[in-house]
């Protein structure tokens, strides 16, 4: 009875940000849960790498876009080429982002709209081209990754958490306006997670401070994030929607240190 509520047997997957990191675990992920998977990243030489990893462990479809994800023009090509080339997308992994911190006194109106175009606009963007025929169909998912930066956050990071914590208020709106035509809105909010991103950012004592601070005592793995996303994206989260999964080992738990 309950055997296929994970699958995504005939069902189209698009991941932004898909060639390394938590897009690149979760567009594996849903290509062995059995959906063809379309990725979308800037570098063509990751991307390429990425989905020949992922064509050897599956038999389904697995193709890549190189896209700029900050150009307008080229996330609303992204929609028209997919749905030419797949006929539909079924579930929309919003992922791309980047974080390039500087504190409020520091904060340039350069540095400030090139990470509310990626890390937001470029979301809604995509969302709002491909909603439409989710709508006609009747079912749809979107999952945008937000980040638990959307509900603490630290020195320096004040874009970063504003971007973030706006794709959580845009989600449950969007929740509102989608979810009558069957189409769940939800966000995945990741912890410490260990990739490109926080790796170059934060100094070993900075490290190990994030570790320290999980109930858990560790950095999560971009393959902790898999689980998550494939209940959203599957009949398992056909009742889930407007929601964050905040995957953290419990580091928001945690009100003062030990």
């Amino acid at each position: 009875m309950y055997e296929n509520l994970f699958s995504l047997e005939g069902r189209v997957a698009l991941i932004t940000g898909a060639s390394r990191g938590i897009g690149r675990a979760v567009a594996r992920g849903l290509a062995e849960a059995g959906a063809d998977v379309v990725m979308t990243a800037r570098s063509e030489k990751d991307l390429e790498l990425a989905a020949n990893e992922i064509r050897g462990a599956v038999t389904g479809r697995v193709e890549y876009y190189p896209v700029d994800m900050s150009n307008r023009a080229d996330v609303d090509e992204l929609a028209k080429t997919v749905l030419r080339d797949f006929g539909a997308v079924d579930v929309l992994i919003n992922n791309a982002g980047a974080n390039h911190p500087q504190t409020l006194l520091e904060t340039t109106d350069t540095n400030w709209d090139a990470m509310i175009e990626l890390n937001l606009t470029s979301q809604m963007r995509l969302t709002r081209a491909l909603a439409p025929q989710m709508v006609a169909r009747g079912w749809g998912r979107v999952i945008y990754t937000s980040s638990i930066m959307a509900f603490a956050s630290n020195h320096a990071r004040g874009i970063y958490s504003a971007t973030k914590a706006g794709l959580v208020g845009m989600m449950r709106a969007q929740t509102l306006e989608l979810g009558p035509a069957g189409v769940t809105v939800n966000c995945l909010a990741p912890g410490p997670v260990l990739t490109d991103m926080p790796m170059s950012l934060l100094n070993e004592k900075e490290k190990q401070q994030f570790s320290d601070s999980t109930a858990l005592k560790r950095w999560g793995q971009v393959a902790d994030m898999v689980g998550p996303v494939l209940m959203l994206a599957s009949e398992a989260g056909a009742f889930i929607s407007g929601e964050v999964i905040i995957a953290d080992g419990g580091l928001l738990c945690r009100t003062f240190g030990d």
